[in-house]
């Protein structure tokens, strides 16, 4: 049976990009035709969401916190619209506006029959996993994350799947993917951590050991983001899915305005391949990468790819790795 999961990194609909909701969710305003073409092949579209979906809150009291993100309800339509089928909500963004904001976002989700992993009304709902069925497979999500840790949920407050990634991954997360794999009825494990700082272009060893554990614990896919720059694979692991939707300063070396869509396909159980097609991010849009760009992504990520002992090529303007 074969599968195709779509996956896209850190999007953001506050700021700018929830100005621009004030107007309109036609998807078309924010995806062009290209994009959507391409999430049109996938069985399953999920995303990591970088802020939360309310009209209520205040800013998080925390010092030397930059940035606060929160979108309009009307987010959660555009992310229905565009056919998110489940978004991450373990990441720093979460509770950008408190407690009743996180739970607003929930709500909103929910609204419009998306689901969430990472977050939630208390630790026990933070860390459970999602089911959802994709072309015939039962695809189980987990989402976590190692910044920051006075987002984590606890058994009386709303909150994040925190983990300290940095010195171990812990028990409950490995037998969590464990549990999933062998106890609950699920085809495909879906491990998807916010870890690792900004802006960097290769996962730091921490990250790759977390990796590594959690591929042992069962995960069949571990996608990660957080860097808002796409790092390389060594399938399973999808280190760094880059950005996808947002209004953010772009670093003229870096050039976190160009990345990747992930399309990961299975044969039963099993990953057989990855396609990333390359995306150009402006503000609140995102197109299909072209010309100089497109070659700027397409040779970044071979490269990434290489250092990690993965093959990858273009083909036909598409990025394709096989299964090792």
């Amino acid at each position: 049976m074969s599968v195709t999961l779509a996956l896209a990194g850190d999007t953001m609909l506050g700021r700018g990009v929830a100005a621009l909701l004030e107007s309109t969710t036609d998807p078309a305003a924010y995806l062009s035709r290209g994009v959507r073409d391409h999430l049109a092949e996938a069985d399953l579209f999920l995303l990591n969401l970088e802020c939360c979906v309310s009209a209520r809150g205040s800013r998080w009291a925390q010092a030397g916190k930059p940035f606060h993100f929160r979108a309009p309800p009307q987010a959660a339509d555009l992310l229905a619209e565009l056919g998110v089928g489940c978004v991450t909500l373990a990441n720093n963004h979460a509770l950008d506006y408190g407690y009743d904001a996180l739970l607003d976002t929930l709500d909103h989700l929910h609204r419009v029959g998306i689901q969430a992993v990472g977050a939630g009304a208390d630790e026990a709902q933070a860390r459970r996993p999602a089911v959802l069925v994709a072309g015939g497979l039962r695809v189980g999500v987990v989402g976590v994350t190692d910044h920051p840790a006075d987002f984590a949920a606890r058994a009386d407050r709303p909150g994040v799947a925190y983990v300290d990634l940095l010195h171990r991954v812990p028990v409950w997360l490995t037998e969590t993917v464990a549990a999933m794999r062998c106890g609950m009825p699920v085809d495909v494990v879906l491990v998807t951590p916010h870890w690792g700082p900004n802006m960097t272009v290769r996962p730091l060893p921490y990250v790759r050991a977390a990796a590594e554990a959690l591929v042992a614990s069962g995960a069949t896919l571990v996608a990660g983001h957080s860097a808002h720059v796409v790092h390389g694979v060594a399938l399973p692991v999808l280190f760094d899915l880059g950005d996808f939707l947002d209004d953010y300063a772009v670093d003229p070396d870096l050039r976190n305005d160009l990345s990747l869509l992930f399309l990961v396909s299975f044969d039963g159980s099993r990953v057989v391949g990855l396609r990333a097609v390359p995306i150009k991010l402006e503000y609140g849009r995102t197109d299909l990468a072209r010309g100089s760009e497109c070659a700027w992504i397409c040779e970044r990520f071979v490269g990434a790819c290489a250092a990690l002992g993965t093959e990858a090529r273009v083909e036909e303007g598409v990025l394709v790795v096989g299964t090792p």
